[in-house]
């Protein structure tokens, strides 16, 4: 039986901002999160512009076509974005950071596109793994052996990113992989990986099989860290049983 992708999505303004410039997408192929930086405003234009750019992507699509679906769409939001930004001075310096992953027609590959600090987590058979690599400041100092993975938690520029899609030259990194009946993937905005271990991000995944009781259990946890920031959260299991 072909395998498919079933996903639920919660996001949430947070206890501190005063608006939400977090922007998701769930759909049969495509799942995607991106976080608007840049000022209030600009911060939700450009995640906006990123997630209805990658939107159309959201069909099937052929094994060998995965990764470039997603770089021209990627491509493709970089550029109105920088458009946005010629269209009002005042938008300069806005940016979003984009996380997706598309899922094959046939069931047999997925692709990452990844850029920024959003995140994408790998439940498989109890083994849970960070897939994407933050493009941050902090990263770069734990790369370097300046810091380590703890110290990066409490960095005071553990916000600070290095690539995010902003109309301007950037390197998005791309994978693909096979996808196994009883995968979990968590992709997630900042404001829930900043906040919460990943062991407690591990615990939840395991311990609500329910995919949508387990996004609002995840957004719960990093309220009660305090919701600093916007909240996106996006669980997805992989089912060889197209009803489940």
């Amino acid at each position: 039986m072909t395998l498919k992708l079933r996903a639920a999505a919660v996001t949430d303004r947070g206890l501190i901002r005063s608006g939400n410039q977090d922007s998701v997408h769930t759909g049969a192929w495509l799942l995607a999160v991106a976080d608007g930086m840049g000022g209030m405003a600009a911060g939700d234009l450009a995640s906006r512009i990123a997630i209805e750019t990658i939107a159309p992507v959201d069909r099937p699509t052929p094994d060998d076509d995965l990764v470039a679906a997603l770089q021209e769409a990627l491509g493709e939001a970089s550029v109105r974005i920088r458009a946005a930004v010629e269209a009002e001075p005042t938008r300069q310096g806005m940016g979003t950071t984009l996380t997706a992953l598309l899922f094959s027609a046939a069931g047999t590959s997925l692709a990452l596109a990844h850029i920024g600090d959003s995140r994408a987590y790998l439940l498989r058979d109890d083994d849970f793994t960070q897939v994407t690599r933050d493009d941050t400041f902090v990263q770069l100092l734990v790369d370097q052996g300046v810091i380590d993975a703890e110290q990066a938690r409490s960095h005071p520029r553990r916000a600070v990113v290095t690539q995010a899609l902003q109309g301007e030259p950037a390197n998005p990194a791309y994978s693909t992989q096979p996808p196994r009946a009883g995968d979990r993937w968590l992709l997630c905005s900042d404001g829930l990986s900043n906040v919460v271990r990943a062991e407690s991000l591990a615990e939840a995944l395991r311990a609500y099989p329910d995919r949508d009781a387990c996004a609002h259990r995840l957004v719960d946890l990093a309220l009660r860290a305090g919701g600093p920031d916007n909240i996106t959260v996006v669980v997805a299991d992989v089912a060889d049983d197209p009803d489940e």
